[in-house]
């Protein structure tokens, strides 16, 4: 057990420095900090023109987004950039478990998902006067938390499927307008044609940004509970999904001696 809990902790870590696509503070802080609360900024002030809905939602909705750019992306960089960078070979000829070793990789990439989410709340909640009940806070840092694990593990699903399909970036792409389309963030949910409102619902972020609205708007965690607990369910949906699909995947590479094809 505890090499088990040392391959997720450490190697994790290790993974994370090692395969993570940013490179200095300067650009950290540019592309993942700056850049989504610029989003919730531009979002905000739209929906004030055209009158959908008050700044709560919008901030709420784009906090809860923001960790999906870094968990996503990371999750992705967990399976995809092994194999860009050619040590994915040596990865699954370890004699660990693989399935520990890339669900372990999801963990780094939500823990700077939530960083990021709290980094953006914080600060739009201080530009455009968003006030949040004291009592809120600790289940609203358990649903930015739950929402951060979820989209993690969602990426490293699309990262699985970069082990048989070579373009996994476009994939991922347009995973992450999915989310920014059909979750709720930043259109009501109630104004999606049915379809777009039942993919929503299979997706991360969507619970969660409802959960949060719930306990930004005072309702209490009781009201958010069963919301939360559906994003909790997704996000372990995506989970099983992704150890099953390595698997799969693993074994067909093998056979079709594709493993380091770019």
């Amino acid at each position: 057990m505890t090499a088990l809990l040392r391959l997720i902790g450490t190697g994790g870590v290790i993974a994370y420095r090692a395969l993570f696509n940013w490179t200095t503070p300067a650009m950290f802080v540019g592309t993942l900090l700056v850049g989504p609360l610029f989003q919730l900024l531009f979002f905000a002030y739209l929906g004030r023109q055209l009158g959908v809905a008050d700044d709560g939602f919008y901030i709420t909705g784009n906090a809860v987004l923001a960790a999906s750019l870094a968990c996503v992306f990371g999750g992705t960089m967990a399976v995809s950039n092994e194999r860009r960078f050619g040590t994915l070979g040596h990865v699954l000829l370890s004699p660990r478990s693989r399935t520990a070793v890339f669900l372990g990789r999801v963990l780094p990439y939500a823990g700077n998902g939530l960083l990021i989410a709290v980094t953006t709340l914080t600060a739009a909640s201080l530009l455009l006067g968003l006030r949040v009940p004291v009592d809120a806070l600790p289940g609203l840092l358990l649903t930015l938390a739950v929402a951060a694990l979820a989209c993690g593990f969602f990426g490293l699903t699309l990262g699985a499927i970069g082990l048989r399909f070579r373009d996994v970036w476009l994939v991922s792409n347009v995973a992450v307008a999915l989310l920014l389309l059909l979750t709720g963030v930043n259109v009501p949910a109630a104004g999606l044609p049915a379809w777009m409102r039942v993919t929503g619902e299979l997706l991360p972020i969507t619970h969660a940004a409802e959960a949060a609205r719930r306990l930004v708007a005072g309702e209490g965690f009781r009201a958010a509970a069963p919301q939360l607990a559906a994003e909790l369910a997704i996000g372990v949906g995506y989970a099983i999904l992704a150890a099953a699909l390595l698997k799969v995947f693993e074994a067909e590479s093998r056979r079709r001696a594709s493993l380091e094809t770019l």
